[in-house]
């Protein structure tokens, strides 16, 4: 099992000291990965389920936090967690996208989109709410398509975005892995379509995630995606004992994801140390 660690942006800033020292001592601590979420706009009174958002949050743009990361550190895998991928462009994203990747080496490999929870949030992006799910599927068709075209230009005619004859360059590293997030059947099923990895959020039971993560392995296969190498990402507690894990890789988790408490720089790091001291991460070379 991996480990990686979430940088809270809204909690912790969009200090860049702060950033980079948080994402040297993940990677020298062994973590695997460090993951960054994302909130376009908020708004007073913005509530994801029972919990309010504070609008004065600062939720730092994600790709541009990752890139920030990737100069400051040497192995670390870059994550995103989640983008919300029917707010942004996919004809933009896939060069933002591609250039991360570059630039950090093939880093970008934890991709994570979701599709938002926020109406406000989707009209302020100018996109209708009911809608954003079938955005996003066709989003991710596009980015692929994008990706994998060549000099001689691609197009596409679909329900929200339309282009002829159109390059994308510079390419990802490789094919760019994309994991979705999400606790719903939809997002189940869009993690199987897209073959990356399925990262879960919510109050699922265990019966429920275990019904979903299935859900995502055999649309995997529908797709003619290996479902045994569909990765499964699960957030976890930065106290969480090795037993936990152990549950954990039982239900066949990939990945656990976690973040420090403190809001103290220190008492962070030494949150940190004692996760990687617990399950013998050790620094990577």
């Amino acid at each position: 099992m991996k480990f990686g660690i979430s940088y809270s942006t809204p909690h912790f800033g969009v200090d860049p000291g702060v950033l980079a020292r948080f994402a040297q001592d993940a990677e020298d601590l062994g973590f695997e990965s460090l993951y960054v979420p994302e909130h376009v706009a908020l708004h007073p009174g913005a509530k994801i389920g029972p919990m309010e958002l504070d609008p004065s949050l600062p939720y730092g743009d994600p790709l541009d936090c990752l890139s920030f990361v990737a100069a400051r550190t040497r192995r670390l895998l870059l994550g995103t967690g989640v983008l919300l991928l029917p707010y942004h462009h996919p004809v933009l994203l896939a060069k933002r996208l591609a250039t991360v990747d570059l630039l950090s080496g093939g880093r970008l490999r934890l991709l994570t989109v979701g599709v938002g929870a926020l109406p406000g949030e989707a009209e302020a992006a100018g996109v209708d709410f009911a809608t954003r799910g079938r955005r996003a599927d066709e989003a991710i068709d596009v980015l692929r398509l994008l990706w994998d075209g060549d000099r001689n230009g691609v197009s596409h005619a679909g329900k929200f975005f339309r282009f002829e004859n159109v390059c994308s360059f510079p390419k990802p590293t490789g094919r760019l892995p994309i994991h979705v997030g999400g606790s719903s059947p939809a997002a189940a099923r869009r993690a199987g379509r897209a073959g990356g990895g399925y990262f879960p959020g919510g109050l699922l039971t265990p019966a429920e995630r275990r019904r979903r993560f299935d859900l995502a392995r055999t649309t995997a296969a529908e797709h003619g995606h290996d479902p045994d190498a569909l990765q499964h990402t699960r957030w976890g507690s930065i106290g969480m004992s090795t037993e936990d894990a152990d549950v954990l890789a039982d239900e066949g988790v990939t990945r656990v994801v976690v973040s420090p408490a403190a809001t103290d720089q220190a008492a962070r790091r030494d949150e940190m140390a004692a996760f990687a001291e617990r399950f013998a991460l050790g620094p990577v070379e």
